[in-house]
């Protein structure tokens, strides 16, 4: 399916709607697994500082899909230096990738990747990778259809 919202690089204006969109990211993880996945109160005001100081970052990209001039989606990633903790030489990484459940389907979360991918490459990304829950089957279909593979497997242990 072809999308039919515009992709481009997130503005000023736009963080209100893009960390409500990344709320929603973290409930969805929560529900998930509560005990992997923190909420915080008010997580949606802490999205919204902390994506405003990445604007300014050379190194970030966050990205807007706009349809009829709302918000309805967003990917942020990211330039990250070597990692000796988990074996990964300089690459990208993909952050977040959400688009509103209403809008979902018309391939928005594809253009969102393409996209991504693409800016991250431009800024002199030669390997990009991501995480996903688990339980997000879904999103690891899109993952999969752009030609990312499996490599990890997180697994979590409370202490009691």
């Amino acid at each position: 399916m072809v999308s039919v919202a515009l992709v481009r690089l997130a503005r000023p204006e736009d963080l209100g709607k893009i960390a409500r969109l990344a709320g929603e990211l973290v409930r969805l993880h929560h529900r998930f697994d509560a005990k992997r996945f923190m909420l915080i109160d008010n997580v949606e005001a802490g999205y919204e500082w902390f994506f405003r100081r990445e604007l300014a970052n050379r190194e970030v990209v966050i990205l807007a899909a706009e349809l009829d001039g709302e918000v309805i989606g967003y990917a942020y990633g990211r330039l990250e230096p070597r990692d000796w903790n988990a074996l990964l030489d300089a690459h990208g990484a993909v952050h977040d990738v959400f688009v509103d459940p209403g809008a979902r389907k018309r391939g928005v979360g594809r253009e969102l990747m393409t996209a991504i991918l693409g800016a991250l490459c431009d800024r002199g990304a030669r390997t990009i990778v991501l995480s996903t829950a688990t339980h997000n089957t879904e999103a690891q279909r899109l993952f999969e259809s752009v030609g990312f593979r499996h490599t990890m497997v997180e697994m979590t242990r409370e202490v009691e």
